[in-house]
């Protein structure tokens, strides 16, 4: 049995989840194998049918009074209880903070070893698997034993394909936990001011980073977002000025985005930001220097100066807009 750990967030699923799912499928097929998916919590049932089109075909459930919301060596616990009664092949998870943090304390329990951010892999009794490291600027090829096999699949590397799926069986279950399990959980939680789209949702993200120039300068990013529907963010240098909140930024060590548009203002596109946004399935730079990074590896680009070229687009847009 292939086994995929499913994230959600008090029942909703995360997105990166079914992409995990889409290989894990094909690492059952290849090997003959079953899927299974473990859902964590009551609130989490619901999602069984959802997975179910992914291919999996059985549900573990696992429900305690104590899961009413993320406690991450909880959660490695019921992985841990389950791999000792079902004996999976494989365990996989989600490349997201939640997945590898989960995995890691599975890795520990367990006494075995984790492959993270898996693009790809090629069954037997040693996995081959081709990784992501360094933040994406290049590809591993490495040996992966133990038994079971744990891994992470990187995110927002592979489209999430669903299959002409059958019933899935629920098979609910209560994991073994103790107190240690839950020294660090989700105890409260500060919703976000306003409606504004977050930038993990946005089908179009517009970005600012050191040609921005100034925390004003980005009036004109949010104008031009909200004339779009989408969010803004911001370069770890424009965050790192207090230009814009940490939350805003991407990046590798911020939000990893996947918009159908991704807007570069002003940034030059270092390995750690091009981590963050290569997601989008299009982008476009507007930087005054044509061999910027972001430029050359960008979908569409203008050369010339944000602040002349913005103003420009917005007032376009409005025009276009009122007809």
């Amino acid at each position: 049995m292939i086994l995929g750990v499913v994230e959600h967030d008090r029942g909703k699923l995360n997105p990166q989840s079914l992409e995990m799912l889409t290989l894990a499928r094909r690492l059952a097929e290849a090997t003959g194998e079953p899927l299974h998916a473990l859902l964590i919590g009551a609130e989490a049932e619901p999602l069984a049918v959802e997975v179910g089109a992914y291919g999996v075909t059985a549900v573990h459930l696992a429900q305690h009074t104590a899961l009413a919301d993320y406690a991450p060596a909880a959660w490695a616990q019921g992985v841990v209880h389950l791999a000792a009664t079902e004996k999976p092949q494989a365990v996989l998870a989600a490349g997201t903070d939640r997945g590898q943090e989960v995995m890691a304390h599975v890795g520990a329990k367990m006494g075995l070893p984790l492959a993270t951010n898996v693009t790809a892999v090629t069954p037997g009794p040693e996995y081959h698997i081709t990784r992501m490291r360094w933040g994406g600027s290049l590809l591993e090829e490495a040996r992966l034993s133990g038994t079971p096999k744990l891994l992470t699949v990187a995110p927002l590397v592979m489209a999430a394909a669903e299959v002409a799926g059958g019933v899935v069986e629920i098979r609910p279950f209560i994991p073994t936990l103790n107190d240690d399990d839950f020294r660090v959980r989700v105890v409260d939680r500060v919703p976000p001011t306003g409606d504004k789209v977050t930038l993990a949702e946005a089908r179009v993200v517009v970005s600012g980073g050191r040609g921005v120039g100034s925390a004003e300068g980005f009036t004109m990013l949010e104008e031009l977002a909200g004339l779009l529907g989408g969010a803004v963010g911001g370069s770890r240098v424009a965050t790192n000025l207090g230009w814009r909140p940490h939350a805003d930024q991407v990046g590798q060590t911020g939000t990893r985005v996947a918009p159908d548009l991704y807007i570069a203002c002003g940034i030059s596109g270092a390995i750690q930001h091009w981590v963050g946004c290569k997601g989008a399935k299009h982008i476009l730079a507007i930087n005054i220097d044509p061999e910027a990074p972001m430029v050359t590896k960008a979908t569409y680009a203008v050369i010339g100066d944000l602040h002349e070229i913005l103003p420009a687009l917005i007032m376009e847009i409005q025009q276009q807009l009122e007809i």
